[in-house]
């Protein structure tokens, strides 16, 4: 099919792509193995390390190809920085580079694309409401240059250990990527490297009274054929401008660029998770916030089965003594002044 493609194209024609906001296209022949109870079966560790390691943006970058899809170019010399960081891997303490990110790039259907972002169509995050970008430029956070670190109430949830937000949560970041999901008959449990587990109860549940909120919301489960859509609500809304804990939100993406993301009240999110092969699942997220965002905007990555992915304690919990460290560290800096 390869070589049809290519003689189909002009010389200096680049590879034509589909859309990647599109319905995600199983392997051929491949159908969802099942669960004794009959539900597909998603059981398996997905770590989302190699997605990180190959420098996919959240937002896609001006100049990248059009349609979502690095140019052949592009493509090339991302593939050259992964083979050079394949060659340098080293297990030895002090070492550096990837194991394998070259050949993950050349066979997973993330290698070519320039952005997580599949919609908005332009790859790029909808513009904040006038009342969330007032917010996000007075952000209080101490991911922000020159941002205090006098007291707890300084520190964001990332920083206090408690979360990295939602859907961020579910979102590549620099380490501790594992995911390893579990099934139970009317249950899916998804086990997060980094800040605890989601329990998810599937079908018909009664829904928290609005009030109740937590980091990672209230999250439903149904299957709709193979895929399971999982619909998350009352996350806990607020922004990293207050000085008040209880209502300091956490944003919903990782990262320094967006830590004083605001987060409304009316937030939700909506997961589909689709095994496209034997060891890969298409994993979408929408989320919408209309206090935050002028329109809901698409994530897609492809989940990568990795059961030697071993996943350890995350040993940063609110309350240790890291915290104690850097305010007391700031306290000792004025003392000298």
């Amino acid at each position: 099919m390869a070589v049809v493609l290519a003689l189909a194209c002009p010389a200096g024609a680049e590879t034509p792509r589909g859309d990647p906001a599109a319905a995600p296209a199983l392997q051929p022949g491949f159908r969802a193995p099942r669960t004794p109870w009959g539900d597909p079966d998603l059981r398996g560790t997905w770590p989302l390390q190699a997605i990180w390691d190959a420098g996919i943006p959240l937002q896609r970058e001006d100049g990248t190809g059009p349609g979502g899809w690095l140019t052949d170019a592009e493509y090339a010399q991302r593939l050259a920085d992964a083979e050079k960081s394949d060659a340098e891997f080293s297990v030895e303490l002090g070492g550096g580079g990837t194991n394998g990110l070259a050949d993950w790039l050349r066979h997973s259907a993330l290698g070519r694309r320039s952005a997580l972002l599949v919609d908005p169509p332009d790859g790029r995050l909808p513009p904040l409401t006038p009342g969330a970008e007032a917010l996000y430029a007075k952000g209080r956070s101490t991911w922000q240059t020159g941002g205090a670190t006098d007291w707890i109430d300084d520190l964001d949830p990332f920083e206090r250990c408690i979360t990295r937000g939602f859907p961020a949560v579910m979102l590549p970041q620099p380490y501790n990527n594992g995911i390893r999901l579990f099934q139970a008959p009317g249950y899916v449990v998804l086990q997060l490297e980094t800040f605890g587990s989601r329990v998810i109860p599937l079908g018909d549940t009664p829904r928290w009274p609005e009030p109740v909120r937590a980091w990672h919301g209230d999250s439903r489960g149904h299957w709709e054929g193979d895929t399971l859509v999982i619909e998350t609500t009352n996350i806990v809304d607020g922004d990293s401008v207050t000085r008040d804990l209880a209502h300091r939100a956490a944003g919903p993406f990782p990262g320094r660029d967006h830590a004083t993301l605001p987060v409304g009240p009316a937030a939700r999110t909506v997961e589909r998770l689709t095994m496209t092969g034997p060891d890969t699942i298409d994993y979408r997220v929408t989320y919408s916030d209309p206090a935050t965002f002028t329109a809901p905007w698409t994530v897609a990555l492809e989940w990568t089965r990795d059961e030697s992915y071993a996943i350890y304690e995350y040993a940063c919990h609110e309350g240790n003594t890291a915290r104690e460290a850097i305010t007391a560290a700031r306290a000792g800096r004025k003392a000298k002044r």
